[in-house]
C-alpha cells in the first residue's frame, strides 16, 4: 500500500484501515500547522524527520508506552526524590523547555526534528492548554525537563533534556506520579530506546495502542488542576 502524501492546504490524515500494515510511516508532506498537529495526535500520529527532509508522519507498528503506575524508580532515583535535589514544576517555562530540547546534541542524529516551525506550532498548542512542560529547577536555574501533548487521559511525550545528571529523569518520574494520582491511562513514549525501557516503558502493538488511545480520548480531565504546582499525595 503506498504512503499517503499530504496537501498543505487540507488538514487530513488517512484512516487506520488505509495505513500500510508493515510500515510505521503512514504519510509524508503537509506542514506543522498546529491544527494539523491537533488532528495528528488525536489519532496517535506524530511528525519525526531530519531537518532537511520532507515531513514524515509516524504511527509505529510497535508503540513504546508506559502506565504511570508502572514507572521504574530505582534506589538511586528514590534517594534523589527524597533529597529533593530538584524543584519540579509544571508549565512555568514551556518555551524554555522547548528550546532546550531543540538545542540538545543527540548521539547518531544529524540536526533535530524540532524545527522553528515545530516550535511555533507547539507554543500555540501550549497557549491552547494542550501542550505541557515538566521542569527540573535547581538554584533557580532550569536544568532539565520534558514536554508533550495531552489527549484525554494520555500524555504523549515529545522530547526531554538534562543539563545536570538525572534532572530529566526526576522530572519524568514526578510526571508519572502526578499522572497516576489523576488517573491517566497511558504515557506515549513513541519509539523504543534503552533509556525509556530502563524507566519501565515497553512496546505495544499498533492496533492495541489505537484502542487504548480511543478510550483515553474520552476521559477528559481538568488540566489546570492536574498540572497545578501544588504537590499531590503520592509525590515526594
Amino acid at each position: 500500500m503506498p504512503i499517503h502524501e499530504l496537501d498543505k492546504d487540507f488538514f487530513w490524515f488517512p484512516d487506520a484501515n488505509q495505513w500500510d500494515k508493515e510500515d510505521s510511516i503512514i504519510a509524508v508532506g503537509g506542514d506543522l500547522d498546529y491544527r494539523r498537529l491537533q488532528q495528528a495526535y488525536q489519532r496517535g500520529i506524530f511528525p519525526w524527520n531530519d531537518p532537511d527532509s520532507e515531513i514524515l508522519w509516524w504511527h509505529p507498528l510497535e508503540r513504546m508506552v508506559l502506565r504511570p503506575r508502572e514507572v521504574n524508580i530505582t534506589k538511586s532515583s528514590r534517594n534523589l526524590l527524597n533529597q529533593k535535589k530538584f524543584d519540579i514544576r509544571f508549565n512555568t517555562a514551556f518555551e524554555e523547555v522547548l528550546l532546550n530540547c531543540q538545542g540538545i546534541k543527540r548521539k547518531n542524529q544529524h540536526g533535530t526534528w524540532i524545527t522553528d516551525e515545530h516550535v511555533e506550532a507547539f507554543l500555540k498548542l501550549h497557549q491552547l492548554g494542550e501542550a505541557v512542560s515538566v521542569e527540573a529547577w535547581r538554584d533557580h536555574k532550569l536544568v532539565g525537563g520534558l514536554y508533550g501533548i495531552v489527549v484525554g487521559s494520555c500524555f504523549m511525550g515529545e522530547s526531554m533534556f538534562s543539563k545536570e545528571s538525572n534532572a530529566g529523569k526526576i522530572a519524568f518520574i514526578t510526571l508519572c506520579q502526578r499522572l497516576e494520582h489523576w488517573g491517566f491511562r497511558l504515557i506515549d513514549c513513541q519509539v523504543y530506546n534503552k533509556y525509556l525501557a530502563s524507566l519501565g516503558a515497553y512496546p505495544m502493538p499498533r492496533m492495541r495502542f489505537i484502542q487504548e488511545l480511543e478510550i483515553a480520548r474520552h476521559e477528559n480531565l481538568d488540566l489546570d488542576e492536574v498540572f497545578t504546582n501544588t504537590k499531590v499525595s503520592n509525590e515526594n
